[in-house]
């Protein structure tokens, strides 16, 4: 009986401590502080996301600006004396005034030439027998010097 009625003044001064105004108050203000938290924080994350999807897409329009600029040049360079007078003569055969064109078969030419791949081949390199370490060293090397 003792414990019922321990409980039973518990549950007494438990509903005594919320019917009062002040207590009642307190948590009130906790509970608006919570809320205004929360909010803030949702605020924050919110304004995270926006500031990554504003940098990602600055970073695609400078990159977007690069890309038009090297079409411009591009562009210049195309509509440059320069650029038609090798397309001419690459692709026509055609010489400025006063010059001699020479075609050599390329039989001849490539006889007497370096060791030289064909366009559109890339020239391989000649397999040397090292050890794993030092072929190691020498691609971190060619990796460096920018080396091919």
């Amino acid at each position: 009986m003792q414990i019922k009625s321990h409980h039973k003044d518990f549950a007494l001064g438990y509903i005594q401590r919320l019917s009062d105004i002040r207590f009642a108050g307190q948590v009130l203000f906790v509970i608006i502080v919570l809320l205004i938290s929360w909010s803030g924080i949702k605020t924050i994350e919110t304004n995270y996301g926006l500031q990554k999807q504003i940098s990602k897409l600055d970073q695609t329009n400078k990159l977007q600006k690069l890309q038009n600029e090297n079409l411009k040049l591009q562009n210049e360079y195309f509509n440059s004396q320069q650029y038609l007078e090798l397309s001419a003569r690459r692709n026509f055969g055609l010489a400025a005034a006063g010059e001699k064109e020479i075609i050599v078969p390329s039989s001849v030419a490539l006889k007497y030439a370096a060791n030289v791949a064909p366009p559109g081949k890339t020239a391989e390199k000649p397999v040397v027998n090292q050890p794993f370490y030092q072929r190691n060293v020498q691609a971190w090397v060619d990796f460096f010097l920018h080396r091919k």
